[in-house]
């Protein structure tokens, strides 16, 4: 019995690839049917089998039953029957052989049958190997396009877990643009709103891009805001986020960020920085960095983070961003730098439009076809212009009691001169008397010494009254409406009414805190609001 046996290489890429009969073209096919059976014989040959190297040194047709080797490649071979071999060889690589058991005949091979035979393969080792290439790259197609479209999810993923919109404050203008270098990014920023009104605004960079980077930022992005979730102080929360990554880190690899805490109403910015870039302050005196000190998230445990705070006037911003900005070159290989940042913020001709501003600027610089070298976040804040807003007094009551009819009293005299109707002016007065009072007793605690500061505003829409005392960081309650029967029951203090009296006396009532003083904003509209 005949046989024609192809055997692979060790490769299993190859042999997966190159499944299926190398065809036989013209007379040849013919011929060999007529006295053939064909058997397809699967078989591995080690790197290291002698015979490999034996087929690959002998061109031609191989006599098996001549060859003596210690292989267990012919040794199997010789088990099957197999005669001669013919090596298919291309590019001087082996991809297969043409094997054949004794003939029908049982004649022997003639050397016509020989010389068959080496031609046959000479034309069945390139269209072998051109099918094994075609089949590699159709199996690479399928892979790229399944990586590519797990790295298109990834990226949806991703974008979910930033925030879909800026938070909307009254009064202030907040923007943000996020441009990852490849599908997903090591880049990030989050918006938290806590309960005290205060606004939590995160900028980050994960070292590294790609996959492991943004699985560290989705990582990173929920311990900060589960830590935000118990701490609000800057330094504390990086702190506290530091300690829970450091257990957890990849090898080389750690995260810059800048964590910031705005206070809409006061407009105090308090900030503290993990070896991010330094934020950019534009103020009427020019840019101003506002540098404070700390390592990487990530690094090392138990880090201290140095807190700063800055208030930010009506017209000025801040810029947050990712040194993908900083650190793009231009096709001279020329890199934006800190400079030019600062330059571009120092200019007028970005006007509200500050990221806007920013991108077109980048994109000049860089030029069209730019390979973006690293993800590229900004985020910037913004105190919006003030109004025609006037102060109309400006004086300090010492804290001696009774002396909030003074205060009453001047503001009353002051606010006449912008026509207050009589009710709202009696509004205003028991107001003022009212948290005039409360600043003395509680925040100043009576001492003459420490006055409370009161000043009176005026704009074309409303009237404001600002009281503020020397609490040093104690608390102001909220304005909770009394339980009236439990009073008049004696089941309470019959104190206790006054931020409620006070809130009801006035269209809005607006409290800022810092480390030394509490302010009660008292806010009259000079256009409907309460009679």
């Amino acid at each position: 019995m005949e046989w024609i046996t192809k055997l692979w290489k060790k490769n299993p890429a190859d042999r997966a690839e190159a499944k299926g009969s190398a065809e036989l073209a013209g007379p040849a096919k013919s011929q060999l049917a007529q006295v053939t059976q064909a058997v397809t014989l699967e078989m591995d040959i080690a790197p290291n089998d002698p015979f490999l190297a034996y087929i690959l040194n002998s061109p031609g047709v191989v006599e098996i039953e001549k060859i003596k080797l210690d292989s267990p490649a012919l040794q199997k071979l010789k088990e099957a029957g197999i005669r001669l071999s013919v090596p298919l060889v291309s590019q001087g690589e082996l991809i297969g052989l043409l094997n054949l058991g004794p003939r029908l005949s049982e004649a022997d091979y003639s050397s016509d049958d020989i010389r068959l035979l080496g031609n046959l393969a000479t034309q069945a080792a390139p269209a072998l190997r051109v099918a094994q290439l075609a089949r590699q790259q159709q199996i690479e197609a399928a892979q790229r396009e399944r990586f590519e479209q797990e790295l298109r999810v990834a990226r949806v993923i991703q974008q979910t877990l930033l925030p879909k919109q800026v938070p909307d404050l009254p009064g202030w203008k907040m923007a943000a643009y996020w441009q990852p270098a490849r599908a997903v990014s090591g880049d990030f920023y989050d918006f938290i709103t806590l309960p005290d009104g205060k606004i939590a605004i995160i900028v980050g960079d994960v070292t590294d891009k790609g996959v492991p980077a943004a699985l560290v930022m989705a990582t990173t992005r929920s311990v900060l805001r589960s830590v935000v979730e118990r701490h609000t102080d800057p330094g504390e929360v990086l702190g506290t986020a530091n300690n829970l990554l450091c257990q957890d880190m990849p090898p080389k690899m750690f995260v810059t960020c800048l964590y910031a805490l705005l206070d809409p109403v006061s407009g105090v910015v308090r900030y503290a920085n993990a070896g991010h870039n330094v934020p950019y302050r534009r103020t009427a005196e020019g840019i101003q960095e506002m540098r404070a000190r700390g390592m990487p998230l990530g690094l090392m445990p138990d880090m201290p983070y140095e807190e700063k705070q800055v208030e930010l006037m009506p017209g000025e911003n801040v810029v947050l961003y990712s040194d993908g900005l900083v650190e793009a070159h231009n096709t001279q290989g020329e890199m934006f730098g800190f400079p030019r940042l600062q330059e571009l913020l120092g200019v007028q001709k970005c006007g509200d439009e500050l990221i806007s501003c920013m991108v077109d600027e980048l994109a000049a610089f860089t030029g069209p076809g730019w390979d973006q070298e690293d993800d590229v976040t900004f985020v910037t804040l913004e105190r919006a212009a003030a109004p025609d807003v006037q102060v109309l007094a400006e004086f300090d009551i010492p804290s001696q009691p009774g002396n909030e009819r003074q205060a009453l009293e001047q503001v009353a005299a002051v606010a006449a001169t912008v026509q207050l109707p009589a009710a709202r002016m009696e509004r205003l007065k028991t107001a003022v008397g009212e948290a005039t009072m409360n600043a003395m007793e509680h925040g100043n605690q009576y001492n003459p010494e420490r006055s409370v500061h009161i000043r009176v505003l005026h704009s074309s829409e409303r009237l404001a009254v600002e009281v503020t005392d020397h609490g040093a960081g104690q608390h102001i309650a909220t304005a909770v409406e009394p339980d009236l029967d439990a009073k008049l029951a004696g089941l309470q203090s019959p104190r206790g009414w006054g931020l409620f009296l006070i809130k009801n006396m006035v269209d809005e009532m607006n409290v800022r805190e810092d480390a030394e003083h509490h302010t009660l904003e008292l806010v009259f509209h000079l256009t409907g609001g309460v009679q």
